[in-house]
Formats: C-alpha cells, structure tokens, sequence
C-alpha cells in the first residue's frame, strides 16, 4: 500500500495562486491590488511572477508589504518557465524583450540558475506555448509540469499539460503538477485554477518545501482529501464527484462514475502495470482535481 504523502503528510492545505500578473509587467491590476482581491476571494498565497524582461525592468515584485496572519506571498517571476521562491536579487538575464536575441540566456539556463537559487521551477503553459516534447525535456531543473493554466483556457481553449507530463514521466523524469491562473484581469482569467499545498504553516518557506516533496494536487473546484494505492485498486475520498479515474503510462486509464461520490475504490486493470499513477477527479459542473504522479517504486 502507498498513500499518496500529500495526504498523510503532517500539515493542512493552502489554496494558492502560482502565476500571476500586474502592471509590473503585462498585467492591468497593481500589485497591492492583486493581493487584495485573490486575499478576498479566499485564497492563502499567491505568487505575483511578472515577466523577467528588460522592456518591464526585470521585476522580482516585492509583494511583502501585502502579507499578514491570514495571507502570504511568494516572491518570483516567469522567466521561460515559472519561478516561485526566487530571491529579490536574482540576477536578470539578457533578454530585452519577447523576441529572442543574440547571446540571450536560453530557457533551460535560467531555469536551472532558478532551481540553484532556491526556487520552485514549473514549466508554464506547454500546450498554449506549442512546446515540443523536446522543448519540455530540455528544461531538467523543472519540479513540476503546469496541467491547467486559466488564463489559456479562457484566452485561447489550450489549457493542459498532460501529454508533455505524462511524456516526461515514461521517460523516468519524476515531476509533479500544479494548476494556476496566469491572470492578468483584463478578461475573465483569473479564480480559475490553483494549487492546493499542504504544510505546517502558511508561509512561503513551508509552502515551498511543500511543493517541492509533491505534497499538493492541483485543481479547478474538487477537493481531493485522500489517495490510497493498492496493488490492484486506488481508494480515493474526495468532494461530491460523478467520475473518479486512474491513468498511467502510455493509454492505461480506469474509470469509476457515479453520483456525488465521496469515496471510490477503483479497480486499476493495466493501469496497475505503469510504474506510476495519478487520479482524476470530475464534479458535476464538470470542474476537475488532479493529483500528484505516484511512483510505485
């Protein structure tokens, strides 16, 4: 038996927010702002990750005037791919503007100057990016592949990530996943999608310890409150749900439907042959929760 350790970990779960935008960079909401209305809207952390570019002035926000007792920030920036838990110092790249240039820092460079200084490293938006499989694979600092991104779907219906994740788990690369907005707020991108997180205290050093051991799972509305794998079947509890599946390499996946379903045990057929595992959870609005790959050994 494995239990999925986001869920036996010690701890609570955080709602969060990691992409976000202002007027910093291509954002139309301020940074204060930004966390007043995320803050509002019920949320525990965000991390405001303006563009890292010479033509915004390469802004690492300081949204630390914003936290309090029932709020935090993580600092961060999207460079090629996203970084939560950068320091106020990291050093720009050359990169003037979105147009590639000669001598520029390429994407996997300054993911792994990302990584080495601290930060939680998500490749953002694959899909709506067009990223090639060997574009993912080339980023070897990312912890975490971006599944849903709000702001894509809403913009231009390419939300996902899966095909560049599971890709990257056949070849042995043990990444997570995580679920943000991208929000800029000049159309409806934002409350969409988020990261639950679980660690001891709501602050960014435990929130980014936490995302780094995998212990979160990423969603649109579901609450996933335990995972359970067996040999031959999961166990999941979870929010009302209609549909609760289990996928893994390749085409494998199982699903169990049902009526405001609460706790499944699902039988895993050939998915009990990949080497690891995640589950899918749907609600009737058709809202989905995802969680961490799990491998087996």
């Amino acid at each position: 038996m494995i239990r999925d350790p986001a869920f036996s970990a010690p701890g609570r779960f955080w709602r969060g927010n990691l992409h976000t935008h202002s007027t910093r960079s291509d954002g139309v909401v301020e940074p204060a702002e930004v966390c007043r209305r995320y803050k509002a809207q019920g949320y525990d952390f965000i991390a405001l990750t303006d563009h890292f570019m010479g033509e915004f002035g390469y802004p690492i926000v300081d949204t630390v005037p914003y936290r309090d007792a029932a709020f935090t920030t993580i600092l961060g920036a999207e460079l090629h791919s996203g970084a939560m838990g950068l320091p106020p110092d990291f050093t720009p790249s050359h990169t003037p503007e979105r147009r590639p240039v000669a001598g520029q820092e390429t994407g996997p460079e300054i993911a792994q100057r990302a990584r080495d200084a601290g930060a939680y490293v998500a490749v953002a938006h694959p899909e709506w990016s067009g990223m090639s499989l060997d574009d993912a694979r080339s980023i070897t600092a990312a912890h975490a592949i971006e599944i849903y991104n709000h702001g894509c779907h809403v913009a231009a219906d390419r939300a996902h990530g899966f095909w560049h994740l599971d890709r990257l788990l056949e070849e042995g690369r043990r990444l997570t996943l995580c679920a943000t907005d991208d929000a800029h707020f000049y159309e409806p991108d934002h409350f969409g999608g988020w990261t639950m997180v679980k660690a001891v205290e709501n602050t960014p050093e435990a929130l980014l310890e936490g995302l780094k051991n995998g212990l979160s799972y990423a969603t649109t509305g579901p609450a996933i409150h335990d995972v359970v794998w067996e040999d031959d079947t999961v166990t999941v509890e979870c929010s009302a749900a209609v549909t609760i599946m289990a996928q893994g390499q390749g085409s494998a996946a199982v699903g169990h439907h049902g009526e405001s379903m609460t706790r499944a045990t699902v039988a895993l057929g050939r998915v009990a042959d990949s080497p690891w595992r995640r589950v899918t959870v749907v609600d009737a609005a058709g809202k989905r929760a995802w969680s961490n790959p799990i491998w087996m050994a």
